[in-house]
């Protein structure tokens, strides 16, 4: 008998005419999406596209209106993420649902405790995290409190945490947001490794540049609809922005215009010889000096968890120094509430939407208007036919989707809320004296990145001083004058933007001595 061959293995995720509309928004319009198994594969689109939908579809978060779901070749029956995870499939969201005051181990483990005589067995929870970790490189502290640990390593507890749920098809919700290139690598080193023992990614990204090397399939969204499957191999990032957006996507330091900014005897932004403990072990502030002159970038590149954080909250009066000064415009602000510095000129992109730039249930409207309410004001309570309006101005300006007023912050996409956050803080009237801008494109598709680039540009050139805050070293790269680095919540270089590079940057933020211009 001539053997027969084996069938092939079933993909590792089948999606056929999947549709889910939200009131009178189509978010998906019957999409199909099939990923091969022991692959990486790209699902990448503008900001409201309908990947983060698709997504809770798929991880049983959500019903579909139409359409069927399978995971390994069983069907996902119902909306359920417990019956997702016993199909295989683990999802790293984009914010991390960590319980911040337990360990590595505690969090792992939570909800699968392992168990000895009816107890917890810490010891077999603290083992899983050193085997997962010696098995997929993510090694870990178990005992490490995850409250204290930098955001890249919350990330791996999070991997981890599927991982140790038996995950065969692991999904990513924009990974690299928040990730240096050296942990980066590290990522796609670990993707590579999963690929090649069997198991699938699918990964959800705006990164095209940082990606591409380790994809192996594209998926393109567009308006809720599917647009290409693609080969990675026969692509590029130019080729997927256009099919993304539908236009040529231009990301570059762009025609220096000239800045004409009245002669000022003081810098727009001082700080001099903070410190500021921090809530962690490594992180805080140690007697930062920095001055940022009006129509000045002035960027801070540092790995995450060494003071970046602390020094935006700290000038944007979220937290009061333990020494130094702080002023804006040789006025001092230390005694000055968050709102009497918004009222001096000091306007606030925070690093983390969700914490410090959004009230989640108040509306998208609501939200455009925070700490700008007196504004609308009138006889009784607030003048929600204006707030209307300068929501739909603003709606239409920054292209938030879905384009209403109405709906709770929430519900939106994290690309679509930092929108809102960019909109309330750099729209309309005279630009800011000072801008805070922290991590301003985290999470937003290549179109609103070149927008809000061309924002800060705009803010710059109308004479704010801005100080840019991202853990993208390209953006740095692109948009400052002149660029800080912080290690160890120091301030250790600042060099001109014209004498700087990706590797002298990551050099100066592992600790290498530099230079102070």
């Amino acid at each position: 008998m001539i053997p027969q061959p084996a069938p092939p293995p079933p993909d590792a995720v089948r999606m056929v005419g999947i549709s889910k509309r939200f009131g009178t928004l189509q978010a998906n319009n019957r999409i199909d999406l099939t990923v091969r198994p022991q692959t990486v594969h790209l699902l990448v689109g503008e900001n409201g596209a309908g990947k983060s939908t698709l997504m809770r579809i798929l991880a049983g978060l959500c019903p579909p209106d139409a359409g069927e779901v399978q995971i390994l070749g069983q069907p996902l029956r119902r909306a359920s993420a417990s019956l997702a995870i016993q199909l295989g499939l683990g999802m790293v969201h984009q914010h991390f649902m960590l319980v911040e005051p337990l360990t590595v181990a505690e969090n792992l483990v939570l909800g699968r405790e392992p168990r000895r005589r009816g107890l917890f067995d810490m010891a077999a929870a603290r083992r899983a995290v050193e085997e997962l970790g010696a098995t997929f490189g993510l090694p870990l502290d178990p005992r490490a409190i995850v409250g204290d640990l930098p955001v890249g390593q919350r990330q791996k507890v999070e991997i981890l945490k599927a991982l140790y749920r038996g995950a065969e098809v692991l999904v990513l919700d924009e990974p690299t947001a928040v990730l240096t290139p050296p942990e980066t690598r590290r990522l796609f080193a670990m993707l590579r490794r999963f690929r090649d023992q069997g198991r699938t990614v699918l990964l959800i990204t705006h990164k095209l540049d940082e990606v591409m090397a380790v994809a192996d399939t594209v998926t393109v969204l567009r308006g809720g609809e599917k647009i290409a499957d693609l080969d990675a191999a026969q692509t590029s990032p130019p080729a997927l922005a256009r099919l993304m957006v539908g236009r040529e996507v231009r990301l570059d330091r762009g025609a220096a215009a000239p800045v004409v900014v009245p002669p000022q005897p003081v810098p727009a932004l001082e700080l001099c010889g903070v410190s500021l403990r921090g809530r962690g072990e490594a992180d805080g502030l140690h007697e930062v000096s920095l001055r940022v002159e009006p129509g000045e970038i002035v960027g801070v590149a540092g790995v995450q968890g060494n003071g970046q954080r602390e020094l935006l909250e700290v000038i944007a009066g979220l937290r009061r120094p333990d020494q130094g000064r702080i002023l804006l415009a040789g006025q001092p602000l230390e005694r000055l509430s968050a709102r009497q510095r918004l009222a001096a000129g000091l306007s606030h992109i925070p690093e983390d939407r969700q914490e410090q730039g959004l009230v989640l249930d108040l509306t998208v409207a609501e939200n455009l208007i925070l700490g700008r309410q007196r504004g609308f004001r009138r006889l009784l309570g607030l003048d929600r036919r204006r707030i209307a309006r300068r929501a739909a101005e603003l709606i239409a300006e920054f292209d938030i989707r879905p384009p209403q007023g109405a709906v709770l912050a929430r519900t939106l996409s994290g690309g679509n809320q930092q929108k809102v956050v960019v909109a309330r803080e750099l729209a309309g009237g005279r630009p800011p004296r000072v801008l805070l801008a922290g991590q301003p494109t985290r999470g937003v598709d290549v179109g609103a990145v070149e927008e809000i680039h061309q924002r800060l540009r705009t803010a710059r050139d109308g004479g704010a001083a801005v100080l840019l805050i991202s853990a993208d070293l390209n953006e740095i790269l692109l948009l400052a004058d002149r660029i800080l680095v912080l290690y160890g919540g120091r301030i250790v270089s600042s060099l001109p933007a014209g004498e700087a590079s990706l590797e002298r940057l990551g050099e100066l933020m592992l600790g290498a001595a530099g230079e102070s211009r």
